[in-house]
């Protein structure tokens, strides 16, 4: 039997062009002096917005919350029941790419827990404290998480490696666009328990922060919608979250953010406040009545004439010792009445922050002596683009060792098999406080495939907490299977075809076919390659590269493009996925085998082939195989993982077509069906 594979990738290589187009946001136009950019909320609310042709506008929403706050305003009764202290569970994801914990983006716990602080001196005006301005306490206050999304012990400090070394996208709103979509649904915690916040890189763009403001309900006529929930929170540069002042070992960027307002201002946003300046001139309002007009973007602070006074504005003074002004952090230091009057109604009124004042993530679950979590890091293994290798070895497997434990951790044991096959076990020595971790690198699994862990022993005894001592991951590349050499192509781009090329090359590097630059487009997906048909020849290795020239993938920040190839009806390459980077969790490649067949079939045998089906899929236990009796009695077949590897070979007779999956981890299989003088491959999926 003749076999044929092909890779295919897709790389974005991150080169900035020089000629792209300035229709989408090319250029920030709200720097500060010093060439920072203090706040992309509003970007990041236009593509929302353009994403989201549902999401209110800004005079919709501010329709639909001004009723609310005059009724709260207006009502004892409703002011009596809201004036207890609300208390946000709060979750920050450290992402980083893979620098040792301290270092870089990969800040320290202290410097988290200094973000807390501050948001809770701000926020609740705490007397002797930076917070404690001529404003009011707001009633709202801040707490790290003290139980995951699993029910198991946390300190609210979700560390990642998603193995980039920076998420500057060029622009604040591309930038905004590409964590919206690349890092937050995969880090996200549940945003109607917890108040997500990042802590990433954004490189030289110099970009502090942004939000997302909270969505809405009750709009007659108007589906009401806010945004994601796998989007819902606040994103800050690592130099900006955290303070100085209160942790001076942390990692800053200057001296003019370096106190924690960033988050304080974001925060502001993410529970319904504006700009002071509305986002306009002195005829635009921010709709609180004790926050004076002014006059767009002012930067009061460190090298400016007046530093921490306000200038006269549209007839007032300015407010500059506002959160929500773009002072410097030492500058401000109050909410108004009329800010925390709106606060509370959207606390009260929006139904994801609703949910997170009943919340109890922030109360402490029991607690034991001995009790670790194991959690396996992300592998930054460059992806292999070439067929000299059709199942290429990876890296050792590195896994995070927490201790969640009342007693510091000195010992524990890990069992741990790749691809279910021998267990292997290696101890860890050491001394972890509470809360503390450690990085783990286990022999023998630099390969692909699928890695289970668990815990067996904590400090020489019994680890006594079981819900967070296991884990399992997949590593490596996606393996599909096609009865076929003719496989279809094809391309769907973003507005900008001019920055999109491919290339499919054949194993000795000889490009055999290729496509590209294309045309670019006012705005939207554009169909690049409808339907081109690959006839290869079997026994042969092909690399399909698709690039994007300005390094966000088949994506503009608003619109989003895919491939796919497909072979007959089966679909083996499917990428709708917002593509990026050129590592290995942003680029997908896949290596796909095709079979094609020894002995020539006649007309009738393939229309039986294609009668052949199997259920139910996916499956938990078992499925059946539904196979016209004319393909023979006895059946041999073959269940490959999605590496590519044989994991179970067996028959099937006719009067019992049933093949027990319990024994299978969850994920993708290949079952291949070997009759006399064909085959055919199917694909299932065990959950």
């Amino acid at each position: 039997m003749k076999k044929i594979n092909i890779i295919l990738l897709l790389i974005s290589i991150s080169l900035f062009s020089q000629n792209k187009k300035q229709s989408f946001d090319s250029v920030d136009g709200n720097r500060s002096p010093n060439g920072f950019i203090k706040c992309a909320t509003v970007e990041n609310e236009e593509l929302l917005r353009k994403n989201n042709p549902k999401r209110l506008n800004d005079q919709q929403f501010e329709n639909w919350l001004a009723p609310l706050i005059e009724n709260y305003k207006n009502s004892p009764t409703l002011r009596s029941e809201t004036g207890g202290i609300i208390t946000i569970p709060v979750v920050v994801h450290v992402i980083h790419n893979g620098d040792n914990y301290g270092s870089n983006e990969n800040i320290r716990d202290e410097q988290v827990e200094s973000q807390i602080t501050v948001l809770n001196q701000d926020f609740r005006k705490i007397s002797g404290t930076p917070g404690f301005g001529i404003g009011v306490d707001t009633q709202i206050q801040f707490a790290l998480a003290k139980v995951d999304p699993n029910g198991n012990p946390t300190n609210g400090i979700n560390r990642v490696n998603l193995c980039r070394a920076d998420w500057n996208a060029g622009t604040s709103a591309r930038t905004s666009a590409l964590v919206d979509v690349e890092i937050k649904p995969k880090t996200i915690w549940d945003a109607n328990q917890y108040l997500n916040m990042w802590s990433v890189n954004f490189g030289t763009l110099g970009l502090l922060g942004y939000a997302q403001f909270p969505d809405a309900s009750g709009l007659p006529g108007l589906n009401a919608s806010g945004g994601l929930a796998t989007t819902d929170g606040v994103v800050s540069n690592y130099g900006t979250f955290g303070s100085r002042t209160i942790y001076p070992a942390g990692n800053y960027v200057g001296t003019q953010y370096d106190k924690g307002r960033t988050m304080t201002h974001e925060v502001g946003h993410w529970i319904g406040l504006r700009h002071l300046w509305g986002d306009g001139d002195c005829s635009v309002d921010d709709f609180c009545a004790d926050t004076p007009n002014c006059n767009g973007q002012f930067y009061a602070g460190a090298g400016e004439p007046t530093g921490c006074a306000g200038p006269t504005q549209c007839g007032f003074i300015r407010q500059v010792e506002n959160y929500m002004d773009y002072s410097d952090d030492n500058c401000m230091n109050i909410y108004t009445q009329n800010q925390k009057d709106r606060m509370l109604t959207v606390m009260n009124n929006s139904p994801r922050r609703v949910s997170l004042k009943s919340s109890t993530k922030d109360i402490a679950i029991p607690l034991f002596a001995n009790d670790a979590e194991v959690i396996i890091e992300n592998s930054c293994d460059v992806v292999d683009a070439t067929c000299t290798s059709p199942n290429p070895t990876s890296s050792a497997k590195k896994v995070l060792l927490y201790n969640r434990g009342t007693s510091n951790l000195t010992s524990a044991v890990f069992s741990y098999n790749m691809n279910g096959g021998s267990s292997n076990n290696q101890n860890w020595t050491g001394n972890l406080a509470p809360n503390k971790y450690t990085v783990v690198t286990l022999t023998n699994t630099a390969v692909n495939g699928t890695l289970n862990i668990s815990i067996t022993s904590v400090n020489g005894g019994t680890d006594q907490r079981t819900s967070n001592n296991t884990a399992s991951k997949v590593f490596g590349k996606q393996l599909g299977y096609a009865n076929s050499t003719s496989f279809t192509f094809n391309l769907v781009g973003d507005s900008f075809g001019t920055e999109t090329t491919w290339t499919l090359k054949n194993g000795s590097g000889t490009t055999i076919d290729s496509g590209g630059p294309y045309m670019d487009i006012n705005s939207g997906t554009q169909i690049l390659v409808n339907n081109r048909v690959w006839n290869l020849p079997s026994n042969g290795c092909y690399v399909l590269t698709v690039n994007d020239s300005y390094g966000d993938g088949l994506f503009d920040g608003v619109s989003q493009g895919f491939y796919t190839v497909t072979s007959g009806s089966t679909t083996v390459v499917n990428v709708p996925d917002f593509i990026v980077g050129g590592n290995l969790e942003n680029t997908l490649v896949s290596r796909i085998s095709s079979f094609t067949n020894n002995s020539i079939l006649s007309t009738d045998n393939f229309s039986l082939l294609e009668n052949i089906n199997l259920y139910p899929n996916p499956t938990k236990d078992f499925i059946n195989i539904s196979i016209p009796l004319e393909l023979g009695n006895t059946i041999e077949y073959e269940v490959y993982n999605n590496l590519g590897q044989v994991i179970l070979t067996n028959k099937l007779n006719k009067n019992d077509f049933i093949i027990s999956t319990s024994q299978f981890l969850n994920g993708v299989y290949f079952l291949k069906l070997n009759f006399e003088n064909a085959s055919k491959t199917l694909r299932f999926i065990k959950n």
